[in-house]
């Protein structure tokens, strides 16, 4: 098992910003690709961003491209999600995941793209 600790939720009110953290252990971490997905209560989880390794290529789902920033630093091995300008709509649980970074195609913004999970964290946005 690799453990993904992410940490950062809460609640937050609409226009609002909170960053998620994700400490990875157990791994190569500078040379892996990392995630954030995303699962609203009675939905399936959603990519919401990627980055490769040195920070390149990086992916964003649609609905969060000029809100959300994904960073990370390899010498703390964490992953980081930067949310601004919070809406009701991005409340789920947001969870951190590792992959290969050869991963290609539909790959990079699948579940199966990624072989380690964190836990979750709750994000709650209130309107």
């Amino acid at each position: 098992q690799v453990p993904l600790v992410e940490s950062g939720g809460g609640l937050v009110q609409a226009g609002g910003s909170l960053r998620l953290s994700c400490v990875v252990s157990g791994l190569s971490f500078s040379s892996a690709a990392m995630g954030w997905f995303r699962q609203a209560p009675g939905r399936v989880r959603d990519f919401v961003a990627r980055i490769g390794p040195n920070g390149k290529p990086v992916f964003y789902r649609g609905a969060v491209k000029g809100r959300f920033n994904i960073t990370r630093d390899d010498a703390k091995n964490t992953v980081y999600l930067q949310m601004n300008n919070l809406k009701p709509e991005d409340t789920a649980v947001y969870y951190c995941a590792a992959g290969r970074s050869d991963r290609i195609g539909a790959a990079l913004t699948s579940d199966y793209g990624y072989d380690y999970w964190g836990q979750g964290t709750q994000v709650t946005v209130s309107s």
